[in-house]
């Protein structure tokens, strides 16, 4: 993320040791929670399940035929991909994979239109792309898992111009955005996990891809934060409502492994509390769509999550910071504070209405050349997102209306093709499959 100077990041270390957190998937313990909640870490969706009923006696037997065997439960949505809602995953579909045991697979296939108004220069006022063809793969018992992800995918976000998928896949994570080894402790350690590999950040209330999320858009804090990164987590259950993890990786993708990461989840019925930081303890000069200015920083985060019934509410809060660094040409440093709260009611027949509201603000001004982290040095932007969603089986539809308020602009950095509009409204529709154990077989 951010670079820090050695003893901020000193300061980062301990925080992180002392409240390590946040695990990007839950622990044994977190995962059987009646309710789960929408967190950077993995997480069961609410998909209930069903139970088949037994077989029947035989007919042909003259004497009473001893009792059926129970059937076994139909599978259950896996922890990963993380899904806040209010999509729901499917339970996967699995096969036989020789050496490797069973494994389970799910996948997602999905399309957009994006109309966008005073569109930045470069950009244009109607979009269609393919937001999500992915498959997912992982092996989830034993003391050896591990997790695939690969495809392509769209990460449409508020306030930015718009990139076509095959850009997005190519100048972003690859076709493999996510995949790691995961070694799961045994009997007295079953509450610890290692995971190796390129990993789903542990920062922030927001996920990565769209289908994961409330909101078809990506919001205005979600631009600061990092998505995935490569290196090592330490996953660590603390007794009954706590999980704790621990990061070394390269923060915004930079392949520079700097970064310390952690986070401490707190969850107990419908209530979930998490507290994420992360910082750089390098510095990184060279700057890509993946590995922004934001690599050279320090990242704090708050979130508190209600799920429960028809409703799941999240509010949050963020800061980041940008210190001071003539060798990168950060010549005056810059910080950003922002908030949200993100909240879905659930409808009968699988209709939902999420809504997102925030409010970030950066520090700085144009006269001390101060790194511009928004729309310009100390600028602020507002958004509100409201997002109609349908979901039936493996079919979903669902449509983002949201309006971004750009405020304090430096000119030229803003909305429209000269920079200068401070407003900025889109829509757009997502509409595709979710693929799992509803691929049914001929007869």
């Amino acid at each position: 993320m951010k670079i820090r100077s050695y003893a901020g990041a000193v300061a980062i270390l301990s925080i992180l040791l002392a409240s390590a957190g946040r695990a990007q998937e839950q622990s044994s313990a977190t995962a059987s929670a009646s309710s789960t909640a929408p967190t950077d870490t993995t997480q069961p969706t609410t998909t209930a399940t069903v139970t088949a009923p037994a077989p029947a006696p035989s007919a042909a037997a003259e004497q009473p035929a001893a009792p059926a065997a129970p059937a076994d439960p139909a599978p259950t949505p896996l922890l990963t991909p993380a899904i806040t809602g209010p999509l729901s995953q499917l339970p996967p579909a699995t096969f036989s994979a020789g050496p490797f045991g069973t494994l389970a697979v799910n996948g997602m296939l999905n399309g957009m239109g994006m109309w966008t108004g005073n569109y930045v220069a470069g950009d244009h006022s109607h979009q269609a792309a393919l937001s999500n063809g992915q498959i997912f793969i992982q092996k989830a018992d034993g003391w050896f898992q591990f997790y695939l992800q690969a495809g392509a995918y769209n990460i449409p976000s508020l306030g930015t111009s718009f990139l076509a998928t095959d850009k997005a896949v190519s100048n972003l994570w690859g076709p493999v955005p996510v995949a790691y080894v995961k070694l799961q402790g045994q009997k007295s350690l079953k509450s610890t996990s290692v995971l190796i590999g390129a990993l789903p950040t542990v920062m922030g209330a927001e996920y990565t891809f769209t289908f994961e999320n409330m909101n078809v858009n990506r919001g205005l804090l979600w631009n600061q934060e990092n998505a995935i990164n490569r290196g090592i987590q330490i996953n660590q259950g603390l007794g009954k409502y706590l999980t704790a993890s621990f990061s070394w990786n390269d923060g915004y993708y930079s392949n520079r492994y700097s970064w310390l990461s952690g986070s401490l989840t707190f969850v107990k019925g419908p209530h979930s509390f998490i507290f994420a930081g992360m910082g750089n303890l390098g510095q990184t000069k060279f700057q890509t769509l993946a590995t922004p200015v934001q690599n050279n920083s320090v990242m704090y985060a708050a979130i508190y999550t209600y799920s429960k019934g028809h409703w799941i509410i999240q509010p949050y809060f963020q800061y980041s910071d940008v210190p001071t660094n003539q060798e990168i040409g950060v010549t005056k440093g810059a910080s950003t504070t922002g908030g949200a709260i993100l909240a879905s009611y659930a409808f009968k027949h699988g209709i939902s209405l999420p809504a997102r509201f925030e409010y970030i603000t950066t520090s700085g001004s144009v006269n001390q050349e101060s790194v511009n982290l928004l729309y310009g040095p100390g600028s602020n932007g507002t958004s509100i997102t409201v997002t109609p969603t349908f979901q039936h089986g493996g079919f979903f539809i669902r449509g983002d209306l949201s309006y971004v308020h750009a405020g304090n602009i430096t000119p030229g950095f803003a909305f429209s093709q000269d920079g200068n509009n401070q407003h900025q409204y889109r829509a757009t529709a997502e509409f595709g499959f979710i693929f799992g154990n509803n691929i049914e077989k001929k007869q």
